[in-house]
C-alpha cells in the first residue's frame, strides 16, 4: 500500500524539483573551471535547504525533502527565521529547528533577523527573511532552497498584482524559479494548501499557524480570508486553480516581451548611447516601455519603488511631447527630453 495521496502529490512535486536541480548541478559542474577540482569537490553531493516557517505548506515541503533527497543522493538542510515579531518567537524557532533535525535534515540553522519598517511590515519582514536565507545559501555552499509557496498563494499573488495595477509582470505572480543562479525553488505552485495540511496531518506532524496569517491588519490575509472566498462565492469553485493558470500564461507573455525588448534596445540608441525617441516611438508600447523601465533602473531607480505611472509619465516625453520639463523618477533619477534624445540619469 503506497504513502496517502496528499503524501504522495508533495513527495512528486519535490521529487520533480529535485531532478532539476541535479540535472542543473552535473551540468554546471562539467562547465569550465578557473581551477581544478579536488577530488573532494568531485564526490560531494549538492546541498539542498528547505526554507521552514514551521507553518504547514513548509512543513510539508520539509518532510517530503527529507523523504526524497537522500534518494538522489542529494544533501538535504533546512533554515528557519525567528522575525523577532511576536512574543517567544525566539522559543518557537528552536522548536521548529528540532522539528526539522527529527526529519534528518542536516544542517539546520535557526536564524534570527531584524525586521526594518521600509516598504511597510510584509515587505520588511519578506526582505529581512530573503538576506536571512541568501546568507545560510552562501555559509553552507547550498545549491539551492526550496520555498513552500502553494496554488492558493499563487493566486493571492496574482490578484495582489491587479489591485496594483502595475501590469503583466505583475499578473505573473511568482516564478518557479527565481534569485541568484537560480537559487529559489518553489515545487508547491501546483499544489493547493489543503493537500500540504493534509500530509502534514496524516504523517503526524506538528505544524504551527502563524497568527499574522489571519490578522486583518495585513492585506494578504484579507485577500486570504475574505477576498478569494468572496470570489468563489460569486464566481463558483475554480477561481484559485484559474488565477494561478493567469500566472502562467503572463509569465510566459512577459518573458517574451521582455526578450523583445532587450533585442530591440541596441537599435534604439546612437553612437553615445542614448535613447532616440523617434525610434522609441515606432516601438508597441509594451516594448517600449520595458526600455523605459530598464534605463531608469539602469540610472539607480529602486525597481520596487518605480511604478507603472512613473514609466507612463516618461513615456508621454516620447508619444506626447509638449515641451514638458525633467520627470523625477524614485531614487533622484530624471528623465528628460533633451535634442530629440531622452536623457535619464541621477539628478
Amino acid at each position: 500500500m503506497g504513502p496517502h495521496p496528499a503524501v504522495a502529490a508533495i513527495r512528486l512535486a519535490v521529487r520533480h524539483v529535485l531532478h532539476d536541480i541535479l540535472n542543473d548541478h552535473q551540468t554546471a559542474s562539467k562547465g569550465p573551471r578557473l581551477f581544478e577540482q579536488s577530488s573532494h569537490e568531485r564526490r560531494s553531493s549538492p546541498l539542498v535547504l528547505v526554507a521552514c516557517s514551521g507553518g504547514a505548506d513548509s512543513m510539508a515541503l520539509a518532510s517530503a525533502l527529507a523523504f526524497e533527497a537522500p534518494k538522489l543522493g542529494i544533501r538535504a538542510g533546512a533554515v528557519t527565521v525567528d522575525h523577532g515579531l511576536q512574543p517567544g518567537s525566539d522559543l518557537r524557532a528552536e522548536e521548529v529547528a528540532l522539528r526539522l533535525r527529527e526529519l534528518g535534515l542536516d544542517p539546520v540553522d535557526s536564524v534570527a533577523v531584524t525586521v526594518g519598517r521600509e516598504g511597510g511590515p510584509e515587505a520588511a519582514a519578506r526582505d529581512a527573511r530573503y538576506a536571512a536565507l541568501d546568507a545560510a545559501a552562501l555559509h553552507h555552499g547550498a545549491t539551492a532552497i526550496l520555498l513552500g509557496h502553494t496554488r492558493d498563494d499563487q493566486a493571492e499573488t496574482v490578484l495582489l498584482g491587479l489591485a496594483r495595477g502595475s501590469g503583466i509582470r505583475s499578473l505573473s505572480g511568482m516564478a518557479a524559479v527565481s534569485g541568484a543562479d537560480g537559487r529559489y525553488r518553489r515545487p508547491f505552485l501546483q499544489v493547493d494548501r489543503q493537500t500540504a495540511r493534509k500530509a502534514c496531518m496524516v504523517q503526524s506532524l506538528p505544524v504551527w499557524d502563524d497568527p499574522h496569517n489571519a490578522d486583518p491588519a495585513y492585506t494578504r490575509s484579507r485577500l486570504r480570508h475574505e477576498g478569494l472566498p468572496a470570489l468563489e462565492k460569486a464566481l463558483g469553485k475554480g477561481v484559485v486553480e484559474a488565477l494561478a493558470r493567469t500566472a502562467q500564461l503572463s509569465r510566459d507573455d512577459a518573458d517574451a516581451l521582455d526578450a523583445w525588448a532587450s533585442q530591440a534596445e541596441t537599435s534604439v540608441r546612437d553612437a553615445t548611447g542614448l535613447l532616440e525617441c523617434a525610434k522609441l516611438y515606432v516601438l508597441p508600447p509594451a516594448v517600449r516601455r520595458r526600455i523605459l523601465r530598464r534605463a531608469a533602473i539602469e540610472a539607480g531607480a529602486p525597481a520596487g519603488s518605480l511604478f507603472a505611472r512613473h514609466i507612463e509619465e516618461v513615456d508621454r516625453l516620447i508619444t506626447g511631447w509638449r515641451g514638458q520639463g525633467v520627470i523625477n523618477l524614485p531614487g533622484k533619477v530624471v528623465a528628460q527630453r533633451q535634442g530629440g534624445r531622452l536623457v535619464i540619469r541621477q539628478g
